[in-house]
């Protein structure tokens, strides 16, 4: 897909009207533009970093494009844009229809049945070699047809095979990255429910499943001690 340079009125054109659902110190992050779309802005952080040759809104659609291509639902309809007055890239596309795991925690209509299946749905990711930074319960989806799906994804890489029982511990970290989160997956510090929906889900054979157990359950052990003290 193409990246279209704008100027300054142009971009100014795109964003009359909308509503700032989110900022930093540096200005605008993400968008809520008048037709419904959503336009998430990058800017580059470093001066001389790989953003310069590959922004960062191109790692947000190629990461699109390769989720689609493995079936996992995500934001859709994307155009690119590069905005030199303002020193970002940006991408608009339509969001992902549902409510994020967050949400349904504040909701109360996180329970057993939505941990399991977002532990199924993690472990597709890992046994697919899908390792996603930023995979919080805010930025996953349950859509109107029941599915999980993923919004957020400028920063995910892919690998050829499952995802190795370090790397899976590794991105447990950023699953229990907030004590709430931790608190709706293992409710009373209660780690079968998740756990062994996961394990499953991986499918693995006996020796690999007590490997993956063994390195995963002593990260969880961390998360549920700092959660519950």
């Amino acid at each position: 897909m193409p990246m279209q340079t704008i100027d300054k009125d142009q971009y100014q054109a795109l964003r009359q009207g909308a509503t700032v659902l989110a900022a930093d110190a540096y200005g605008d992050k993400v968008l809520e533009l008048r037709s419904g779309q959503l336009m998430k802005l990058f800017r580059r952080k470093r001066l001389f970093s790989s953003a310069l040759f590959y922004p960062y809104s191109r790692r947000f659609v190629a990461n699109v494009q390769r989720l689609s291509g493995l079936n996992i639902p995500t934001v859709s309809e994307l155009s690119e844009y590069r905005i030199p007055s303002i020193s970002r890239s940006a991408v608009k596309y339509k969001p992902l229809s549902g409510d994020s795991l967050e949400a349904l925690i504040r909701q109360r209509r996180f329970d057993r049945q939505r941990i399991e299946q977002f532990a199924i749905f993690l472990a597709k990711l890992h046994r697919l070699g899908v390792y996603f930074r930023s995979v919080h319960l805010g930025n996953v989806v349950a859509t109107p047809d029941n599915r999980l799906g993923l919004i957020d994804v400028a920063d995910m890489k892919f690998y050829r095979r499952r995802l190795s029982a370090s790397r899976c511990a590794r991105n447990m970290r950023h699953v229990c990255r907030y004590r709430e989160h931790v608190a709706a997956l293992f409710p009373a510090g209660r780690r079968g429910w998740f756990l062994d929906s996961y394990l499953q889900a991986l499918q693995l054979n006996d020796r690999q499943r007590r490997r993956y157990e063994a390195v995963i359950s002593r990260q969880l052990d961390q998360h549920l001690v700092a959660a519950h003290q």
